[in-house]
């Protein structure tokens, strides 16, 4: 049983995807507390921004070793959420002077607020698929090396 690149670059995206779970998790309880009113906006802003920037090139990493493995399946299952991330990045508030996505002054409008939690909804979701598949690409790249 050899141990290649492809089976590498799937372990470090189970890794990496695990940590993708628990923000994506931590993205949707946040919100439903801006929902509840349990948290005040500025403050739920001031925790959610940081966790932006790691979380796409936490993402992108692991996307770009399927890159130098020759995973080109894998990557392409990647490349609309990757090309979302960039899109939603480029086109965030120009007003925003930090480096998140999410303003407090906007954030409890409903249907920002809506889609802010859709979106976290379907990343988990994407998030949770994903581990399964890399689960499964790892144990097929072990076992027919």
């Amino acid at each position: 049983m050899a141990f290649g690149l492809a089976a590498f670059s799937y372990i470090i995206a189970l890794i990496a995807d695990a940590f993708l779970i628990f923000l994506a998790i931590f993205h949707v309880i946040a919100f439903d507390e801006l929902k509840t009113d349990y948290k005040s906006p500025i403050d739920q802003c001031r925790t959610l921004n940081p966790l932006v920037l790691p979380e796409y090139i936490l993402h992108m990493f692991f996307n770009i070793l399927f890159l130098f493995a020759g995973e080109f399946f894998s990557l392409c299952l990647n490349l609309p959420l990757i090309a979302y991330h960039i899109n939603r990045y480029y086109n965030r508030p120009s007003y925003m002077s930090g480096y998140g996505l999410y303003d407090a002054t906007t954030i409890m409008n409903a249907d920002v607020l809506g889609k802010c939690q859709r979106e976290g909804w379907i990343k988990l979701s994407f998030y949770l698929l994903s581990f399964f598949y890399y689960l499964y690409g790892m144990i097929y790249s072990l076992i027919s090396a």
